[in-house]
């Protein structure tokens, strides 16, 4: 399996992100969208904007171990975000450099796209990661 970040001559730049992944293997392992809860479904605090995406991506990176992967494996991330004011990319590089290096994040990032969103599954909830990947 590999997986190709690329940004190609002519997309703009900088981002904190590749624009494109070319990935070849047989599994294809999609995360659902993961929020700051435990196992048992207890809030996890902090509850700022940061701290919410720091732990949603380390369930994303939970879903993706129980499957074999990691973010190495990563052909696509979506966040779905609340805060959606000019405060909110100050935050999420915040939470995002957070854990970076504890999870193995890539830097550049996988193609990501950060959806501003009225509501998502409970009123505290700020952030929400999904994340395909493939394997073999």
């Amino acid at each position: 399996m590999t997986v190709d970040l690329i940004t190609p001559e002519g997309m703009f730049q900088p981002v904190p992100y590749h624009h494109v992944s070319v990935s070849s293997g047989r599994r294809h392992v999609s995360v659902s969208g993961q929020i700051a809860r435990d196992e048992h479904a207890n809030k996890l605090s902090p509850g700022d904007f940061a701290g919410q995406l720091a732990h949603a991506l380390r369930n994303t990176a939970r879903g993706l171990a129980g499957a074999g992967a990691s973010f190495a494996d990563v052909v696509r991330l979506r966040v779905y975000v609340i805060p959606t004011d000019e405060t909110m990319y100050a935050d999420f590089m915040r939470g995002l450099e957070s854990v970076v290096e504890e999870l193995g994040i890539p830097q550049p990032l996988p193609p990501l796209s950060v959806i501003g969103v009225n509501y998502l599954f409970e009123p505290d909830v700020l952030v929400e990661v999904e994340a395909d990947a493939v394997l073999d």
